[in-house]
């Protein structure tokens, strides 16, 4: 017990920055190392995509407010934060939320003409970015339109990576959600040394992505203390929690990490 690096880089006292794509991915994936580790280094848990768009709604998105039983999306987005601060402040764990539109409320460049305009009120999907869920925002692909917002989430990265010096955990983007596949691709294009966790819950039914594993040449390390005080804070997220876990269990899996050597690399600049 001990000799793996995550917790070797702990027990140094290497502060973790953990990066969230939305306002709980944190906690599902990481939440139990995020425990062990707030007892005995600094931890800050960054979260990028924070905010809700305004009506009209997309067919996907009215699909998802009825689904956990929201009125609109700035109401739900509002009780999201309030969740997110409240469990990570029970953690003792800092928390910054950067305030990005999430992908399913995302829209392109508002258009030019009238006509364009009046088109998107009409049918919303023709203004969004990823217009569906199963086949746009689950895609794995980032659409061309998109290509703002990875360089706004690289840039953020990069200023972490420098102001911040820590072990950084991102998402492994596994099922393919696009907001979890940006800060992924931002990390890998800023160079920056990270460990990748595995995406709870959907790491149940979907593996990583074959050629990031290959990118990586990781090392899959598991982690199975505190999974059941996990699973409280879980619970947590209750805007969340009965659509994640409609049978109002939350399995006690490991969290999975992939550890590079190059993740490590700056571990003695840092003690």
């Amino acid at each position: 017990m001990g000799t793996d690096p995550l917790t070797t880089a702990i027990d140094k006292g290497v502060p973790l920055v953990v990066l969230s794509p939305h306002l709980d991915d944190a906690v599902l994936s990481c939440g139990a190392l995020m425990m062990h580790a707030a007892l005995r280094v600094p931890v800050t848990v960054v979260t990028f995509f924070t905010e809700a768009g305004t009506r009209p709604y997309t067919l996907s998105a009215r699909r998802y407010l009825h689904q956990v039983g929201a009125p609109d999306a700035a109401t739900l987005y509002r009780d999201r934060r309030a969740e997110d601060r409240a469990v990570l402040d029970r953690m003792g764990v800092r928390w910054c939320h950067l305030g990005l539109t999430e992908g399913l409320f995302r829209r392109r460049p508002r258009p030019a003409t009238r006509r364009a305009r009046l088109a998107g009120r009409l049918v919303p999907e023709l203004d969004h970015v990823y217009p569906t869920y199963r086949l746009h925002l689950a895609s794995g692909r980032i659409a061309a339109a998109d290509s703002d917002t990875l360089r706004r989430i690289q840039n953020s990265v990069e200023v972490l990576a420098a102001d911040r010096p820590g072990l950084l955990l991102a998402p492994s983007a596994v099922g393919g959600n696009v907001d979890h596949l940006l800060v992924r691709a931002a990390v890998e294009r800023a160079g920056a040394p990270a460990v990748f966790y595995s995406d709870f819950p959907y790491n149940q039914r979907y593996a990583v992505d074959p050629g990031f594993a290959r990118r990586t040449a990781s090392v899959e390390m598991l982690w199975e203390r505190e999974l059941a005080a996990k699973a409280a804070l879980v619970r947590a997220y209750r805007t969340q929690v009965g659509a994640m876990f409609p049978r109002g269990v939350v399995p006690l899996v490991p969290e999975i990490y992939l550890l590079a050597s190059r993740s490590f690399a700056g571990a003695k600049e840092w003690t």
